[in-house]
């Protein structure tokens, strides 16, 4: 149910203003990669407007994805390691609990 919720309220309206940008940037661009010779037909490459916007997009989130990874780093090597030191606390409390189960109650001297 959420989850239809979340593809009508969000990605029906943005499928519909791609479509509109699209279709409003047709026309076909240059990029010049070589800015001393804007000319240079081996550095230039002509695709529709819409299509320069789309790939910026998706370098923009491949290069911001790859950025949050890079910086979560230590927070996803604290959490390995204190996942090994809650298995290791489980085994030493596994083991004397065994070992106090397996220990006769015998009567205090006092």
């Amino acid at each position: 149910m959420i989850n239809r919720v979340i593809i009508v309220l969000i990605l029906v309206p943005l499928a519909v203003i791609l479509i509109a940008l699209s279709v409003a940037n047709r026309e076909t661009v240059s990029l010049t990669i070589d800015p001393f010779n804007p000319g240079n037909p081996a550095l230039s490459y002509s695709a529709p407007l819409f299509v320069w916007l789309f790939a910026a997009l998706i370098l923009g989130l491949i290069l911001g994805s790859f950025a949050t990874w890079y910086n979560q780093g230590k927070h996803r090597k604290l959490a390995r390691q204190r996942k090994l030191e809650a298995e290791l606390l489980r085994k030493e409390a596994r083991k004397a609990s065994a070992e106090t189960a397996a220990t006769p109650n015998l009567p205090s001297l006092h």
